[in-house]
């Protein structure tokens, strides 16, 4: 017999999905900023308040549960082998996004979303300010920097410039119409960092 906890847990991540699907949709179609909840909801078929439930904001649909994504990275980071440097460590580690973005349709939007709607750079931002704190001890240890309270100022330095490669290469990717390789695009980035 099937454990309720998960069946339940199951059912919370396929109502989100659907939520999330619905809207990309829905801002594809209209724009992000014209786009209401109540829109959303509707086309779900759900209350605010079940909206609620789900989603903080209209900003989350977008960009995900910002908590969550920031622990699948850390873990996906502190798995990889000892022997990576960093720059290989948190490359293969960012690969964990891609995954979690749905389909290259819906990343696609996601990106275009990001250049419509100033309030999604804005939590973009708050996003990388909360991955920092969140990815600076393992950055510190691949960088062989001691362990301390608080984040070393270069581990931190270091997940910034990461970010803005995948910034940058995600842009590029957008800008492309989907076609160039993101990946390709993060190794340019970084390479031109790192000379």
């Amino acid at each position: 017999m099937a454990d309720p906890l998960t069946l339940r847990e199951r059912a919370r991540r396929a109502a989100r999905a659907e939520i999330a699907t619905t809207a990309i949709r829905l801002f594809a179609e209209n724009g992000y900023e014209a786009t209401t909840i109540d829109q959303i909801t509707t086309a779900v078929g759900i209350s605010r308040r079940s909206f609620f439930h789900y989603f903080g904001s209209k900003e989350d649909l977008v960009l995900g549960d910002m908590d969550a994504l920031g622990e699948s990275l850390r873990a996906a980071l502190e798995d990889r082998p000892d022997g990576e440097s960093a720059w290989e460590a948190i490359r293969e580690a960012f690969l964990v996004l891609r995954q979690a973005g749905g389909s290259p349709a819906e990343q696609l939007t996601r990106a275009g979303l990001h250049h419509e709607a100033p309030s999604l750079r804005s939590r973009h931002l708050e996003k990388h300010l909360r991955w920092q704190e969140l990815l600076a001890p393992e950055i510190q240890r691949r960088l062989g920097l001691p362990a301390s309270p608080d984040a070393d100022p270069r581990a931190k330095a270091f997940i910034a410039a990461a970010l803005a490669c995948l910034d940058a290469a995600v842009d590029a990717w957008y800008r492309s119409g989907g076609t160039d390789d993101p990946e390709h695009l993060f190794d340019e980035a970084v390479t031109t960092l790192r000379s």
